[in-house]
Parts: structure tokens; sequence; C-alpha cells
């Protein structure tokens, strides 16, 4: 029960390490920072570059979550188990936002005239991720030894 309870809370989790402040950026110090989450990032991308948005829309939201909610599905028996190495790969496809925004911050803070500093909502966010694979191999896990 304490691993269905857990996934559950993921669904509550990652609508709010959407909003919340993965960083903050601004060109130089002296002007301010201005907080950037991921639906503000998406919002801004959409107005610029729609495949991009489209792109990481699909990897930042709908990923993980619906390998979440798939997940939920096969822990309380409304999905076939087989269905687990789907629920892999979304969990793959989850993990790749948060290499892209790694990376955006190395870039960023190597230009030299932009200040960014790291918020607490790409730890959540992060954490999300991360827990939802370990939720993931503990579900695995407890099918095999349930056959």
């Amino acid at each position: 029960m304490p691993l269905k309870i857990a996934t559950l809370s993921l669904l509550i989790l990652y609508p709010i390490a959407w909003f919340a402040p993965l960083m903050r950026a601004g060109l130089l110090p002296i002007f301010g920072l201005s907080e950037i989450s991921v639906i503000t990032g998406l919002q801004s991308l959409w107005g610029s570059d729609v495949f991009l948005a489209l792109t990481v829309t699909c990897f930042a939201i709908f990923a993980p979550y619906l390998k979440t909610i798939g997940l939920v599905l096969v822990q309380w028996g409304l999905l076939d188990a087989r269905a687990q190495p789907v629920l892999h790969t979304l969990g793959k496809f989850a993990m790749a936002d948060i290499f892209l925004i790694a990376l955006y911050i190395t870039l960023a803070k190597g230009i030299g005239y932009a200040t960014i500093e790291v918020a607490w909502g790409l730890y959540m966010f992060t954490a999300c991720i991360v827990v939802s694979l370990i939720l993931s191999l503990l579900t695995e896990r407890s099918l095999r030894h349930a056959e």
C-alpha cells in the first residue's frame, strides 16, 4: 500500500513541480532575475518555436505524467503488468528534459553576461522523475514476487 500511495502522490507533485521555479535568470545581476518554471518556459517556447515547444511539452509534461498514470493502473491491477516496458520507455523520455535544463544552465553560465540561479523547483522536478523511476522498479519487483 505505501508503494501505491507514493505513486499516487506523484500525480499531485508533478503539477506543483511544473509551476515551481526551476531557475532564476537575468542578463546581469543588477537588472534583477526572472523566475522560470516548466510552464513559463513552455509559454515562451510556444510563442517562438512551436516544434520545440511541442517536443518539450511531450517530454516534460506528458511522458512523466502518463508513465505515472500507467504505473498507478498497473499497481491497482487495472492495466496488465506486460505494459511495464512501455512505462520504462516513457520514464527514459521524461529524463531527457532534466538533461536539457542542465545543458541550458551550463550554456547560460558560460556566456558570462547571464546570471542563472538554480531554484527549488528544479530539485523538486528532478526528485519527481527519480522517485518515479524508483517506484517503477519497485513495482516491477513486487509484480515478479507476486507471480
